[in-house]
């Protein structure tokens, strides 16, 4: 059985595996013990299991059924208490602020004729320029998260780091690329915006 700095995780089928993109956003969690921390695309839930090490509590949601049930099963296969599991396309269903916003996103550019709409491909496809969720992801999060919250993304210098880093910073938030990797044809990137004082 795999496992990531003590966590043990089963991979399941239709669910995206760990990656370096998951572990490097492990690896920089911006997280401590008061926080309530809410994960976008779970996947596996790797990422939530490290988080709900440190935070107080974590809210976890996917699109992917599959990743629910992935998510449940390694949940009890570490006996983690403190995390909760919502089925949500981004915030549908989500009706609480957070201090922490977490999303390991869909980035990957994906021309409209490679496009797949089964339930594996929506953890790596971002549309025709990679953008297609994380432009959503952007617009909508800040009604999510507390006034001096933090916003932890993973993505590709294939979709365009500069423009994250523009909408967040004209929107109240002071981001940056805190860490990447290189992989490749590309950097994986890690931007983490914290709100900043008005």
């Amino acid at each position: 059985m795999p496992e990531y700095k003590n966590v043990k995780y089963d991979e399941c089928d239709n669910v995206y595996e760990p990656a370096e993109d998951t572990f490097l956003l492990i690896d920089n969690l911006a997280v401590n013990e008061d926080m309530d921390v809410l994960e976008i695309g779970g996947g596996c839930g790797l990422v939530s299991i490290h988080a709900s090490l440190k935070a107080k509590n974590v809210d976890v949601c996917d699109i992917n059924p599959y990743a629910i049930k992935c998510i449940e099963h390694n949940i009890k296969l570490n006996n983690i208490k403190n995390i909760h599991i919502i089925k949500s396309d981004l915030f549908e269903n989500i009706d609480k602020v957070y201090d922490l916003i977490l999303f390991n996103t869909p980035y990957l550019p994906v021309e409209t004729e490679e496009h797949n709409d089964d339930e594996y491909s929506k953890a790596w496809d971002g549309g025709v320029d990679g953008r297609e969720v994380i432009d959503r992801f952007l617009k909508e999060a800040p009604e999510y998260l507390k006034e001096d919250g933090t916003i932890q993304l993973v993505q590709s210098s294939f979709s365009d780091n500069q423009k994250t880093l523009e909408i967040l910073n004209n929107n109240g938030f002071k981001a940056e690329i805190t860490e990447n990797i290189h992989m490749f044809f590309e950097d994986i990137t890690l931007i983490t915006a914290h709100r900043s004082e008005l």
